[in-house]
């Protein structure tokens, strides 16, 4: 999370994207936007400074100077029921009857002992289908016309299961037993030892397994915001921060896209 300093004057909207590009930067700021929710966070190792010399950090300082905040869910939207993974789950099978979801990889459990979702997902269809219909599923759901697969000579043409992990997943599904691992991104090597392992391989890239659930995220935010509006918490609130709350928006990024294009 990073906390703008001063609040920025008649703002109301709530900018969802996948990373705080330069691009976005530009959209937020010739919008009313009060909050940035970026995916991806802008900083991923720890740092001894933060400078305009660095775009990226430049970005962030930028936001803070124009009253603009930037929280990143990231990993913790990937794991939870109903996050980015369960997300790409539901475009490999065609609807709750035709399979189950499970989680791949540990576990999440909340302080109460309640689970919350996991790493990973994997799917377990009822019956098999041809790895050309799950390509074409994939393709459909995440609305590309092209992908990357590779294909294993020891696995079968008909498909039964498939672990996914969003984004970069090399290393989580290798070792996982399913037909096909489906994920943004691996490294050669992985993809080689997934291949001979008998898994083929769906890679879509990295953002590409993640953008599209952004409109699912806004307009869940959108139905917490209606409801929250109407409870005591929020009547609770100082009279300036429930009309900010009240007219606050949610909008998916128009600026927000996959850095690779195929050409």
């Amino acid at each position: 999370l990073s906390e703008a300093p001063i609040q920025r004057l008649n703002a109301n909207r709530i900018l969802l994207t996948i990373d705080l590009t330069t691009s976005v930067l530009r959209e937020s700021l010739s919008t009313p936007t009060l909050f940035i929710v970026s995916y991806h966070p802008t900083i991923f190792k720890p740092l001894s400074s933060i400078t305009l010399s660095n775009p990226l950090q430049a970005s962030l300082l930028t936001c803070a100077a124009n009253g603009i905040s930037v929280y990143s869910p990231h990993t913790a939207c990937d794991a939870v029921w109903g996050g980015v993974n369960d997300w790409l789950a539901d475009g490999v099978r065609v609807g709750q009857e035709e399979g189950q979801i499970d989680i791949l990889g540990q576990r999440k459990v909340d302080t109460n002992g309640v689970e919350e979702g996991g790493e990973g997902r994997v799917v377990r269809l009822n019956h098999p289908i041809e790895m050309s219909e799950l390509e074409a599923r994939i393709k459909k759901h995440l609305k590309l016309s092209q992908i990357q697969v590779g294909y294993s000579a020891r696995s079968s043409k008909l498909i039964q299961s498939v672990a996914m992990c969003a984004g970069s997943g090399g290393s989580m599904l290798l070792g996982h037993d399913a037909d096909v691992y489906f994920t943004g991104e691996m490294s050669h090597h992985e993809v080689l030892a997934a291949v001979a392992a008998g898994k083929h391989v769906v890679l879509c890239g990295h953002t590409n397994t993640e953008r599209g659930y952004l409109p699912v995220l806004a307009a869940r935010l959108r139905a917490e915001l209606q409801n929250f509006r109407s409870t005591d918490a929020f009547e609770s609130l100082a009279t300036t921060d429930q009309d900010i709350v009240r007219h606050l928006e949610v909008h998916v990024s128009v600026e927000d896209r996959h850095p690779l294009q195929f050409v």
